[in-house]
């Protein structure tokens, strides 16, 4: 059996990576690894921090590239490499273009597509976007369908994906993780003062561009204010992130502006932290594995399962309501070990030993 796992992302190689490792334990696959380096510098740190060398590089990232602009390049690019190969199965994860794209791809060449994290869905077209409808059309292009949790099952099975192609492993986020974390950081992981609480943010989705971003850093720039905290927020390099963010928060004495940070780090990083504030996806999946709560500044969230959990909280991007949930968090010591103590319901570290044995069985 031959697969090709495709990723060009840091979140999409990071779930990839346990994958990888999995296949190569079998002699009956023969795995290669393709990228599209949709995000080339962010994916290199993970590539080194996973020993994984790709068969092939698209390359395909370009300043200020569109969601167009990708999915063209990838369809253009990965057609020779699928004729040349003729895979059995192609493995895609999650809900970026570099998916979409490859899945499409591998329908056009009759190459089956394996899903990994499938099913997740907020029901509203434009949020995320484009991950909301990459990822629909993902799942309607894939032949297995790797689903995390049961209400990612359950999503599926309401768009008529048939029962036997949908198989629930677990997020492959907590199998990364846990490798992650028993490494040390060797002092990778930036310092804050001792005395104060870390706040480590991301910020940095699409749909949040413009007023949104503006309130939110507004908010950031009140719970900075106080005198009990320090936050810590690696700024992605979009300039519609970059500018902003260094304009509102640069300079102040309580916040620490970092370019994006190495895997490794990072996840140290989150363990050090006292609360999260984060637009991404991913970190309302690791964060709860680590005993941290998660405030996601989104109107809406396709992890239902932390917000039901109690691991994580939708505050949307109003400055007051975030500014309010973090105190709170922040001042009642019962609200923020309610959060930390939560059952993370996204597995238990063994998804890829589950995903690549549905594939040899499939």
């Amino acid at each position: 059996m031959k697969v090709i796992s495709v990723f060009g992302t840091r979140p999409e190689a990071v779930k990839m990576a346990p994958v990888v490792a999995e296949l190569r334990k079998h002699s009956g696959i023969e795995s290669k690894v393709l990228v599209t380096a949709q995000h080339r510098d962010m994916l290199d740190q993970v590539l080194e921090i996973f020993d994984i060398t790709p068969d092939y590089d698209l390359d395909v990232m370009q300043d200020n590239q569109t969601p167009t602009d990708v999915a063209a390049e990838v369809l253009h690019r990965i057609q020779p490499i699928l004729q040349s190969e003729q895979p059995d199965w192609i493995l895609v994860q999650g809900d970026t273009t570099t998916v979409l794209a490859a899945s499409l791809a591998a329908f056009y060449n009759r190459v089956k597509v394996g899903h990994v994290e499938a099913g997740l869905r907020t029901y509203d077209r434009y949020n995320p976007f484009p991950e909301e409808i990459n990822r629909v059309l993902a799942d309607q292009l894939s032949d297995l369908h790797f689903a995390p949790t049961e209400t990612a099952r359950q999503a599926l099975l309401r768009e008529a994906i048939p029962p036997e192609r949908i198989h629930v492993t677990g997020n492959t986020v907590i199998d990364a993780l846990k490798v992650i974390v028993a490494r040390p950081a060797n002092g990778l992981a930036p310092s804050h003062p001792a005395h104060k609480r870390l706040v480590l943010v991301t910020a940095h989705r699409r749909e949040n561009f413009g007023q949104p971003f503006a309130d939110m850093l507004a908010a950031l720039k009140q719970i900075a204010d106080r005198d009990d905290v320090h936050l810590i927020y690696p700024v992605h390099p979009n300039p519609n992130v970059r500018g902003p963010a260094h304009e509102v928060l640069g300079g102040h004495p309580h916040v620490t502006l970092l370019p994006p940070m190495d895997y490794l780090a990072f996840a140290h990083l989150m363990g050090r932290a006292h609360l999260i504030l984060t637009d991404s996806g991913g970190i309302q999946e690791e964060a709860p594995g680590l005993g941290v709560p998660v405030l996601v500044m989104r109107r809406v969230t396709e992890r239902p399962e932390a917000v039901a959990a109690g691991t994580a909280k939708l505050v949307g991007t109003d400055t007051e309501v975030i500014v309010r949930e973090a105190s709170l968090l922040l001042d009642d010591p019962a609200a923020h070990e309610a959060m930390a103590r939560a059952v993370n319901p996204f597995g238990d570290g063994h998804a890829a030993e589950r995903i690549v044995s549905i594939l040899l069985h499939s």
